[in-house]
């Protein structure tokens, strides 16, 4: 028996995949559950309609990740904040400053998006990568320095 399954299930197969299953487990369990629908026609042409939608709209996606990280370019932030003589900043620079400044300079980016290499606690030069899309990173210079 044939089916498409609506949910990941594990040992099975993935969301929207067709498989072939015997015809007790499908028409007892996995339908009934909202698990999968019998793979008849007209399903398999709304399954193949929807792939093409989303496979469409993660292009889209995928694209204007790829235009943002064109446009930033080679940008160089410079994040002020408080810090001893010796260079060492009072606490650390986060995802959220990183991400007003490129506000300030009209790029906007979630700051669940921005991670760093290494922890920035002291004065000095340091990248951020920003996680635009899986496929689409973008390393951005700043600088740390003292108000």
């Amino acid at each position: 028996m044939e089916i498409i399954l609506t949910k990941d299930i594990t040992g099975l197969g993935y969301k929207d995949d067709i498989v072939t299953v015997k015809p007790g487990y499908g028409r007892n369990y996995l339908i009934p559950q909202g698990y999968a629908v019998l793979a008849s026609n007209s399903n398999k042409k709304a399954r193949d309609e929807k792939l093409k939608q989303i496979a469409h709209k993660a292009e889209k996606i995928r694209t204007q990740a790829q235009d943002l990280a064109n446009s930033i370019g080679d940008l160089k932030l410079e994040i002020r904040t408080k810090a001893g003589e010796s260079g060492k900043i009072f606490g650390a620079v986060t995802s959220l400053q990183i991400s007003e400044a490129l506000a300030e300079k009209g790029f906007e980016v979630d700051r669940k998006k921005i991670s760093f290499p290494t922890e920035v606690k002291m004065l000095g030069d340091y990248t951020a990568t920003l996680n635009l899309h899986k496929e689409v990173k973008k390393d951005v210079a700043f600088s740390v320095v003292t108000e």
